[in-house]
């Protein structure tokens, strides 16, 4: 178990978690009240109706407020609710939920992801911020081959989600002005657990879970969760493509005035990277090569040679790509509320995590040439072959330092203003160190294109499968060293007035960033100290958030909010024109944004119905092409989610409706065009049944036509994907699931390569089954 070699010290610190919580417990077996912590830890939803608009929220509110009463758009999904939608990633999961465009196809990492018409014009997530229990998992979403959902996993330990788009994103948290996703941890507040096995159904994955919390003490309760799994993968590799998995932990003291609570975390996993595979592109249209099918060819093979690549001090380092994507994070953190007297609350949420890992993939640098070529690896090396060879490129970056320091401290005072209503007043510091340091190294080899099990190739005139090493790929772009570090302080200040059906509430936040490091690329295979570059720099922005919500009645309220928030840049601009040492102003992406709406409910019945607007004006740089951006992007659109429920029959579902385009780009010929991978609809619908002992559920995930490039050339088709699920309770005990995702086996292309030669689609139809035992 390779992938769990520090499982032994997670654990031992859970245990004293543990016992420390004991004997903080035998100082104070008086009765106590309920905790006055956070809403946080309060039922997602679990039994009730619709869209349980008077359930408290906490993300992007500064202080706990119920959704009825809140003028921000905000959704909660239990961990009961996912399930229905058979997700086999975390970002999957988010595709959900309305508003969010989830590009969830490149496998457990590597997602991207926006909402609303704010633009995906780089890797990952640069609007939105991916949270674990109201703290980011890196500061930044867009880090080049580091991206946040890489460090997370939605396992038994996973109470519910809440997801903020837009609004007050911009002034509760820093990088995140398009919206917040925070996946929150169960804390123990039910007694039991779990084990859990599932199994791949059609290929090889085995998965074992388990959980378990509650009290253990008056006061005192504890929780510990998490997984491990083993397998080739949804995608057949001919190797061991997921090994790892995840211990969380966390133990809770309360106190007459508020709680302390301490939690641990170890996450060591090994999973395979998606990329996009070789396709023909005529006329716009997209088709596939013989041979490989993008919705399961996998480049990873037994067949690979070792590849060499090149650290920070020239040594040569011999990995091997069938590794993929390594993810370690080990994570301790201190969540503490406490009520001071004269209507003074303090809060404090501090983590310290350390994130290293390796991200390997094979990304096609053409589309291929039938030809006359010759094995150099695998069972028929030496002979000949008569096909179709592809450049491969091994992106493979080491992980050195992504490891952060986080702490958002928050003082909050009520004012009873009699029949004047009342006032809450929240003043707060985010502080945040988010650490850098990584290699590149992209070698290109020959590879045969087949989908499964390649092997490389070679001719007369090239080297056994290696064409060309770093500096030679993609324009000498890709040998590249990387130490930086990004310091945020962030302080901010919020006014919430309440006063009958009237809810007021205005924010604002000043993100203040300094960075400071190294950055390097390599010529001909060295680096030199002359090449060495400095970051030195600061930047600043002030951003801020208004809203209000008018309950007309008990199930009626309308709301609207301006705000305006902004996302800074990170390595993505080390390598362009742009001095990075302090000489010349560094350039910072903003996104102001308007909405307005309405929520209702009658019964069963729920809705919340959004009308939003968003300018995003953003400087990027890709490192493939070399190219510079300096555009500015309109959205306008509606969005509707609702739920139903009457008995044991339930739905949730949402439309989005987005029309956007680029106001201004660098190149005038794209001004007017639709952003790429922007959709005019996506939608989902996710029905459920419960009759006795058993359930069933589906979930319909779908999204119109977008382009795949700036030009609107090459169109990314419509596609919709269904996934369904059923369990069976034999007892109070024991339950047996089936789930499919993707049961129509459907190809839905995400993104595509500007010269249309390589895509990237979903995976394809993966059906499992898992058993579940309760105590």
């Amino acid at each position: 178990m390779r992938a769990l070699n520090k499982t032994c010290l997670a654990t031992a610190v859970s245990i004293a978690l543990v016992n420390m919580g004991t004997a903080l417990a035998q100082q104070s077996t008086a009765p106590a009240p309920p905790a006055s912590e956070t809403p946080a830890a309060t039922d997602a939803g679990k039994g009730q109706s619709g869209l349980n608009l008077d359930q408290i929220v906490v993300t992007g509110a500064p202080v706990g407020i119920s959704k009825m009463k809140s003028s921000i758009s905000v959704s909660t999904v239990s961990a009961e609710q996912l399930q229905l939608s058979a997700p086999t990633s975390a970002a999957e999961a988010l595709r959900a939920v309305p508003g969010i465009r989830s590009e969830s196809s490149g496998g457990e990492g590597n997602a991207n992801l926006t909402v609303r018409g704010v633009p995906i014009s780089a890797g990952g997530a640069r609007y939105v911020q991916f949270q674990e229990d109201g703290l980011p998992l890196l500061q930044f979403g867009d880090f080049a081959f580091v991206t946040p959902d890489m460090f997370l996993r939605a396992d038994s330990s996973l109470d519910h989600l809440e997801v903020v788009r837009g609004g007050s994103a911009s002034t509760v948290a820093t990088n995140s002005p398009g919206g917040i996703l925070n996946f929150i941890s169960k804390t123990g507040d039910e007694k039991g657990g779990s084990i859990g096995y599932s199994r791949g159904l059609g290929y090889d994955q085995s998965r074992y879970e388990f959980d378990y919390g509650g009290k253990i003490a008056t006061r005192t309760r504890m929780y510990i969760g998490g997984f491990y799994r083993n397998g080739e993968g949804v995608r057949k590799q001919g190797v061991t493509g997921e090994q790892g998995g995840q211990i969380k932990a966390n133990l809770t003291q309360e106190f007459d005035n508020g709680f302390v609570r301490l939690s641990v975390k170890h996450l060591d996993d090994h999973t395979p990277t998606n990329l996009p595979v070789p396709v023909r592109t005529v006329n716009g249209q997209i088709s596939e090569l013989p041979n490989i099918d993008p919705r399961t060819a996998s480049f990873y093979s037994p067949y690979w040679v070792r590849d060499v690549v090149l650290d920070k001090n020239n040594q040569r380092i011999s990995t091997n790509v069938n590794d993929g994507l390594h993810a370690k994070s080990n994570a301790f953190g201190v969540e503490t509320s406490f009520k001071l007297g004269n209507g003074f609350t303090l809060t404090d949420n501090f983590r310290k995590a350390e994130n290293t890992g390796r991200f390997t993939g094979i990304f096609p640098a053409d589309s291929g040439t039938d030809g006359s070529y010759v094995f150099s690896t695998g069972p028929n090396k030496g002979s000949p072959y008569v096909g179709r060879a592809f450049t491969a490129v091994v992106f493979n970056t080491s992980i050195e330092d992504a490891g952060n320091i986080l702490n958002d401290l928050k003082v909050s005072k009520q004012f009873d203003l009699g029949s004047n209503g009342k006032l809450t007043a929240l003043g707060g510091l985010y502080t945040s160190t988010q650490n850098l340091a990584v290699t590149w190294n992209f070698n290109s080899y020959l590879l045969q294109a087949v989908g499964e099990n390649p092997a490389l190739l070679q001719t007369a005139s090239t080297t056994p499968g290696l064409l060309a090493a770093g500096t030679d790929v993609f324009g000498g772009c890709c040998n590249r060293a990387i130490d930086a570090q990004y310091r945020t302080t962030a302080p901010y200040l919020n006014l919430s007035y309440e006063m009958g059906a009237l809810n007021l509430d205005g924010s604002v936040r000043n993100d203040r960033q300094k960075a400071s490091g190294t950055f390097n690329q390599a010529v001909k295979q060295q680096y030199q100290d002359s090449g060495t570059r400095f970051i030195d720099y600061r930047r600043n922005h002030t951003s801020y958030s208004l809203g209000g919500n008018y309950r007309i009645n008990s199930n009626l309220a309308v709301f609207a909010r301006a705000s305006d928030g902004v996302a800074f840049n990170a390595d993505r601009i080390l390598f362009n024109p742009y001095e990075v040492n302090g000489s010349t102003p560094i350039p910072i992406n903003t996104v102001t944004q308007q909405e307005a709406g309405v929520k209702y409910r009658d019964g069963g019945l729920s809705t919340f119905v959004t009308l939003f607007s968003a300018r995003t004006k953003e400087t990027n740089y890709e490192a493939t092409t070399q190219l510079s951006s300096d555009r500015t992007y309109d959205a306008k659109g509606i969005e509707i989610e609702a739920g139903y429920k009457i008995g044991d029959f339930r739905v949730d579902g949402g439309l989005t409706y987005t029309r956007a385009k680029i106001s201004s780009a660098e190149n005038p010929a794209f001004n007017g065009n639709k952003p790429r991978r922007q959709a005019d609809y996506v939608y989902q619908v996710t029905p459920s049944y419960r009759f006795g002992a058993a359930t069933i559920g589906a979930s319909l995930i779908g999204t119109s036509k977008s382009f795949g490039d700036d030009g609107n050339l090459i169109t990314l088709p419509a596609y919709r994907v269904v996934n369904v699920f059923g369990s069976y309770a034999f007892d109070n005990q024991m339950t047996l699931s089936l789930s499919a995702n993707n049961l129509f086996n459907t190809i839905g292309y995400t993104e595509i390569e500007g010269d249309g030669h390589a895509a990237r689609s979903i995976n394809g139809r993966a059906v499992k089954v898992a058993l579940k035992v309760a105590f």
